[in-house]
């Protein structure tokens, strides 16, 4: 079966190789191609959670779970929103900026900033109280409704779909 949580980890954890991956980055154009692909993803993920992952824990989570007590579904989620605002906020500010100048490193660094401190959080937070207060079943269903928001979203403008002649391609690159 598939999990929300799981989805919703991995994104993390691809966020935060990307992140490793600017800092490998050894020119202007390697910098604008990683952050042009993670930051989209950031505004898509961010947006996914707020569609499917937070109505879910707000009519899920649990307010006094004996493992969680201060968990509120209500508070986690307004965090999360106030997160994803500050996120966005340095993603706008970074795209009116050169990539590699000071002012855009400035910005990746804010957005940087402000999605750890999310994923922390929401790891910390919301993920385990929803965990302990959602059944499998809705995990799983909240998995499909997350495929479906990042299929619909995730752009493959420029990517070529036509059938290529396996004869040409290899004449070609050999």
């Amino acid at each position: 079966m598939a999990d929300i949580i799981d989805l919703v980890y991995a994104d993390h954890d691809w966020f935060r190789r990307q992140f490793f991956r600017l800092d490998d980055a050894k020119s202007h154009e390697d910098l604008a191609a990683i952050w042009n692909i993670l930051s989209a993803r950031l505004d898509v993920h961010a947006e996914a959670e707020e569609v499917v992952f937070y109505p879910a824990l707000l009519k899920h989570g649990g307010h006094d779970h004996p493992s969680n007590p201060s968990g509120d579904p209500e508070d986690e989620t307004e965090d999360a929103i106030t997160d994803h605002n500050a996120i966005r906020d340095a993603i706008r500010q970074s795209r009116q900026h050169e990539p590699g100048s000071d002012e855009w490193f400035a910005a990746v660094h804010e957005a940087r900033e402000q999605n750890g401190k999310h994923l922390e959080e929401e790891e910390r937070e919301a993920m385990p109280d929803f965990i302990k207060s959602a059944s499998l079943e809705l995990r799983h269903e909240l998995a499909m409704k997350w495929a479906q928001f990042i299929d619909e979203h995730m752009g493959t403008s420029g990517v070529g779909n036509r059938e290529k002649d396996a004869d040409e391609y290899i004449e070609k690159h050999s």
